[in-house]
């Protein structure tokens, strides 16, 4: 059954999303879990503000060089390459398979060049982005940045073969692969840090890099891919790629500075700042990575196949259908994060060396974010929207837009409400960084914001509002019922008054006959009507 999914190919958006959705919430879990583990053993403090830091160059490298070419060139043009799928995959797609080794030795060549370079020049580049750092925690920062520089060089390899992946429509091996960088750095927290150290999340960090690639390797090979040496900078397609990926590097920039910004400014701050923040925001991109990535990396082949074809009809749909599908599931958990983020925190994080007042910043924090939810998970969608069409230059405008706003915003707020502004300036700008793309795609596209969005918005911002009145009542009350000191008593409070919540919310939703419920509702029940008669017909065969 497992190699059956691992070959299994994906045409239905929804059904592609439900698969990487499914997947990346088991590793969203992984990652509630390692955060739990990292906030238990070390705190807000020194020493997860030096982990946090030691990620922003190796992962400013691997977005840029890496995400750059590929969402925005590398799968619609191997997906151009790749029309005829019924014939023999090797012989019918020799260019497509030429284009992949061409990528993947580029890139592994160039990210070799590149972090060495960088590793090098670390303990110049490290004090730039943490000021507020200095002697032995300055120090020790520049040597786990030059630990974590082997990491971007395996997901670099990773991501040309999980961009294979996505172009062939096999999303459960691809929805794997973050699973898997998770345990290791889980393994690393668990196992390695007691030996070495903060230096044992380093190496769980490399050892998590390794198995994001590995588990992706025989699933290419199975579809066709044979490795060549194969190095070739003036290929048509590679230029092809070059050109789409240039505004798309400067809008993944745009995107980085903005967490490098965010890190200037947290290692001024208190000790524990930006361990707050990353705590806070890994919380909140739960959401952003079960609903937002999940649809939008569903769609994007579509949309890319669609225009490819030249057949706008199935573009808009595909757009509508997809931007409906996220905001029915991410408005309610928005609320719901706002309502419930002292229990979520309190029960996820709160541990160990993490003490109260790190819970109460990292909860205001959540609230915060929470706040711009709706537009950190539909912007993956209207990004790729754009990159379907091979227009990579206005999300790079609009990002950039984004990332000013938040520098000015960053620098005011954090003297008025220290680490707490720097959510609130993330949030701001994220929103402005939507509202730019909704109207610019509007414009470009004819028709696109039509075909009832606004009243699908109307339908599950009304049911949700009363969900969070419900879950609101639901926390007071049964606060005044349990021991808030205890674990138990502050779970049990935040699973009622979520649950209270989603039943409210459903039944709303009911009501007004909400299409974005009533399918799910209907796709549930034939998966299990389907499943039910499955095992029925199996029951009969064997008598």
């Amino acid at each position: 059954m497992f190699k059956k999914l691992l070959a299994t190919k994906f045409n239905s958006i929804t059904s592609a999303a439900v698969v990487i959705a499914a997947a990346g919430l088991l590793s969203r879990v992984l990652g509630i879990v390692r955060d739990r583990i990292l906030a238990g053993q070390f705190g807000a403090g020194n020493e997860l503000d030096i982990y946090y830091a030691a990620f922003r160059v190796p992962d400013l490298v691997y977005n840029l060089i890496v995400l750059g070419a590929l969402s925005a060139g590398f799968i619609p043009v191997f997906i151009g390459l790749i029309k005829n799928e019924e014939s023999p995959l090797y012989k019918a797609n020799e260019q497509a398979w030429n284009l992949v080794n061409n990528i993947l030795n580029i890139i592994a060549l160039f990210l070799f060049g590149a972090c060495l370079i960088l590793a090098v020049l670390s303990p110049w580049l490290v004090p730039l982005i943490t000021p507020g750092f200095s002697g032995d925690k300055l120090q020790l920062t520049i040597n786990l940045t030059r630990l974590m520089f082997f990491s971007p060089i395996l997901l670099g390899l990773s991501g040309v073969f999980g961009g294979v992946l996505q172009s062939y429509k096999r999303f459960f091996v691809f929805a794997l692969a973050p699973v898997m960088y998770n345990l290791g750095i889980i393994f690393g927290a668990l196992f390695l840090t007691e030996r070495y150290n903060i230096y044992g999340l380093a190496f769980g960090v490399i050892l998590g890099a390794g198995l994001h690639l590995l588990i992706q390797i025989p699933t290419v090979f199975r579809l066709g891919f044979g490795y060549r040496l194969l190095l070739n900078f003036k290929d048509s397609n590679f230029v092809k790629i070059v050109k789409m990926m240039g505004p798309r590097i400067l809008g993944l920039a745009s995107t980085q500075l903005n967490l490098i910004v965010i890190t200037i400014f947290a290692s001024t701050l208190a000790a524990g700042s930006l361990t707050v923040f990353n705590l806070a925001n890994n919380l909140q991109s739960f959401a952003i990575g079960l609903f937002g990535v999940s649809f939008a990396l569903a769609a994007f082949p579509v949309l890319s196949k669609a225009f490819a074809n030249k057949d706008e009809v199935q573009f808009r749909k595909t757009f509508h259908r997809t931007f409906k599908q996220i905001l029915f599931f991410v408005i309610p958990f928005s609320i719901l994060l706002i309502i419930l983020r002292a229990q979520i925190v309190r029960v996820i994080l709160g541990a160990g060396q993490f003490d109260w007042n790190a819970t109460e910043l990292t909860a205001n924090s959540l609230g915060l974010f929470a706040m711009s939810l709706f537009a950190q998970a539909l912007l993956p969608l209207l990004a790729r929207t754009f990159y379907a069409r091979h227009n990579t230059k206005l999300p790079f405008y609009a990002a950039f837009v984004s990332l000013v706003v938040n520098i000015f915003l960053t620098w005011f707020l954090v003297q008025k409400i220290g680490v707490l502004g720097l959510a609130l300036g993330f949030s701001i700008s994220s929103i402005i960084n939507f509202i730019l793309l909704v109207v610019w795609l509007k414009i470009k596209v004819k028709d696109i914001g039509h075909n009832g969005i606004l009243i699908a918005l109307a339908k599950i911002s009304f049911a949700s509002l009363l969900m969070g009145v419900a879950a609101q009542y639901i926390k007071t009350w049964i606060g005044l019922s349990v021991d808030m000191q205890r674990f138990w008593g502050v779970l049990t409070q935040g699973f009622v008054a979520g649950i209270v919540g989603i039943a409210v919310f459903v039944l709303v939703g009911y009501l007004l006959k909400t299409e974005e419920l009533l399918s799910f509702m209907a796709s549930l029940k034939r998966k299990m009507f389907k499943k039910v008669k499955i095992e029925k017909e199996g029951i009969r065969d064997s008598l």
